[in-house]
């Protein structure tokens, strides 16, 4: 199950106490302060991970709780810091404050951590106060709270190449061919319920990562069809490859299918109207209306984009998209 976004409960450890105690020992008359410092309590972090790819781990195990720090004892004994936790997250995840907001942290990269919840301080025993006039204090103080926090996680994935159009477009299609990614394939409407992603191969240790994002509709910014909960996942791409289907089995016009998306991602974020977009036909090899082709390909050269004509299943123009692509990116 792809999960994307959960909302989880953080509680660093609280400090120990420190302790007021003195010593008590033969042929000592006059044994001074003795109250050890208690320990500091576990703080809570967060980790980027390489081996996760979804918050699921954290939807069925949403509160977490360092362990607080050992009170001091006599002696001048510390007490025990309490160890930490660390949460591990997909890359790509953004940890907001639940309450106000406020991003926290944005974890792009694998190995960034990033401390979320600190721990308490431990009090300071009786020991820690003494001076040549006060000899024997006798009060300690307190250990102080660990932060405690509610926090929203969102995931938004990392890929280079983002895929995007109408249900049935094609886009599962391409990205089954072009990488070792297998989705759901079949011949009905939103047939891909969650996003997937592809790494490509070029060769020459040359490679770049597709991400195949569910079919959008008319009205998807305003929640219909699948709504536009997986368009940020486009967010962090650096090029878009529209997708549409030039067949007629689709019933649709390509040109409205393609006014339609573009209209549904300026809705969402204006930003993506400044992204490179290519604008592929797809199923050219069920083609039965040449001009369907030629219309689309005049609305892409009107915009200013890049325009190709491939058949991901007979494998035609799929070499070429590949190429522009990587000269894109």
């Amino acid at each position: 199950m792809f999960i994307d976004r959960v909302k989880i409960k953080v509680k660093a450890g609280g400090g120990g106490n420190g302790v007021t105690a003195f010593r008590r020992e033969k042929f000592v008359p006059r044994g001074g302060p003795s109250g050890g410092d208690g320990g500091r309590g576990g703080s809570v972090w967060i980790e980027a991970d390489e081996g996760y790819n979804t918050l699921l781990h954290l939807r069925y195990n949403p509160e977490h709780k360092a362990e607080r720090g050992r009170h001091g004892e006599g002696s001048n004994r510390s007490g025990k810091d309490g160890d930490d936790i660390t949460i591990k997250v997909p890359v790509g995840t953004q940890v907001f404050d639940a309450e106000s907001g406020d991003l926290a942290v944005d974890l792009t990269e694998a190995g960034q951590k990033f401390l979320i919840a600190k721990g308490g301080k431990g009090g300071w025993g009786n020991a820690h106060f003494a001076t040549p006039t006060r000899r024997a204090p006798k009060f300690h103080y307190q250990g102080r709270p660990g932060e405690e926090k509610e926090l929203q996680l969102e995931l938004k994935l990392i890929a280079d190449v983002g895929l995007v159009g109408f249900p049935n477009a094609g886009k599962s299609t391409l990205i089954s061919v072009i990488s070792a990614a297998k989705p759901k394939i079949a011949d009905y409407p939103f047939t891909t319920l969650e996003p997937n992603l592809g790494v490509v191969d070029m060769g020459d240790y040359r490679t770049f990562v597709v991400a195949d994002i569910p079919g959008l509709i008319e009205g998807a910014s305003e929640g219909a069809g699948l709504g536009d909960r997986f368009l940020r996942h486009v967010e962090r791409t650096r090029v878009i490859l529209h997708l549409v289907d030039v067949s007629s089995a689709s019933g649709r016009d390509p040109v409205d299918d393609y006014n339609i998306i573009n209209r549904e991602l300026a809705n969402y974020d204006e930003e993506f109207a400044e992204k490179p977009q290519i604008v592929v036909a797809t199923k050219i090899d069920a083609l039965d209306k040449p001009e369907r082709l030629e219309s689309l390909r005049k609305a892409a050269k009107t915009d200013g984009r890049r325009f190709l004509a491939i058949s991901a299943v007979a494998g035609t123009g799929t070499d070429e998209l590949l190429k522009t692509v990587m000269a894109e990116l």
